[in-house]
C-alpha cells in the first residue's frame, strides 16, 4: 500500500488569511460594543485556549468579559456568525493546483489526514468544503483537545490511518513547532514553503509548491521497493 500522507491546513494546502481574521475580529468588537484593536490583542494572546478549549460563542463570551463588555445573546450570536462565516471562505479558497494534487494523491492509492491546529468555527466549516471530501481522516486540536506538537496528536492521526507513526509522511509549513513534532515520532517530513516560508531553518526537503510531491512520493516508493 502506499504510505499515507498527513498534511497541514493552514499556509499548507491554503492561505492563513491572517489580515482578514484580524479584520473580522476587529468587524466582530464593534458588533459587540468592545474596541476593535483590544479584541484584536485579546484573540492573539488566546490562541491556546482557542484551539483546544472554546468554542466560537464561548471565545466571545469570555474574552468580550475580560474586555469589561456584557454582550447580549444576539449581539454574541452575529458576532459568532460572523467568525463562521469566515472560516467557510477561507476554508473555500483552496486552490484548484492543490485539490489536483489531492487527487493525484488518492490516485496513487495514497490514504490521506489532515491535522490542524484550528478553531471551532474551522472544524465546523470542514465537512461542506472542497478539501474534506479528499481526506480519510481529519483531526483537529479543537475537537481533540490537543495541538501540534504535541506527540499524541501525531499518533492519534496515523491510528485513525490504522497506520505506524513511521509509515506516514507529513507535511506542513512549519508553524507551531509541528516539523520538529512529526519528524519526533518517526514519520517522514516534507516542508512546503507555498504560502508561508514558516520553518526556514527547517533542514529537511522542501517544496515551492505541492505540485512536485506525487512524483517525489512515487520515486520514494520506488526506492523502498528496491531496498
Amino acid at each position: 500500500m502506499s504510505r499515507p500522507v498527513i498534511f497541514d491546513l493552514f499556509h499548507t494546502l491554503i492561505q492563513g488569511a491572517d489580515e482578514e481574521r484580524d479584520r473580522v475580529v476587529g468587524e466582530m468588537a464593534v458588533m459587540v460594543g468592545v474596541a476593535p484593536g483590544d479584541l484584536v490583542a485579546a484573540y492573539h494572546a488566546s490562541w491556546r485556549d482557542r484551539l483546544v478549549r472554546w468554542d466560537v460563542e464561548e471565545t466571545i463570551r469570555i474574552l468580550v468579559g475580560r474586555l469589561g463588555g456584557t454582550p447580549t445573546d444576539e449581539q454574541v450570536t452575529r458576532a459568532g456568525e460572523h467568525r463562521r462565516a469566515l472560516g467557510r471562505r477561507v476554508l473555500h479558497s483552496v486552490s484548484t493546483a492543490t485539490l489536483d494534487v489531492l487527487d493525484a494523491l488518492r490516485g496513487d492509492g495514497h490514504p490521506l489526514a489532515l491535522i490542524s491546529n484550528a478553531t471551532s468555527d474551522t472544524a465546523e466549516a470542514w465537512p461542506q468544503s472542497p478539501l474534506a471530501q479528499r481526506f480519510d481522516v481529519a483531526v483537529f486540536s479543537c475537537d481533540v483537545q490537543l495541538a501540534k506538537p504535541d506527540p499524541a496528536i501525531y499518533r492519534l492521526a496515523a491510528e485513525r490511518l490504522a497506520a505506524r507513526p513511521a509509515e506516514c509522511v507529513f507535511v506542513g509549513d512549519g508553524a507551531d513547532g509541528e516539523l520538529a513534532g512529526a519528524a519526533a515520532v518517526g514519520m517522514t517530513v516534507f516542508r512546503t514553503t507555498e504560502h508561508n516560508d514558516t520553518d526556514p531553518g527547517w533542514r529537511g526537503p522542501a517544496f515551492a509548491t505541492l505540485g512536485g510531491l506525487p512524483a517525489t512520493l512515487r520515486e520514494s516508493s520506488k526506492v523502498r521497493q528496491g531496498a
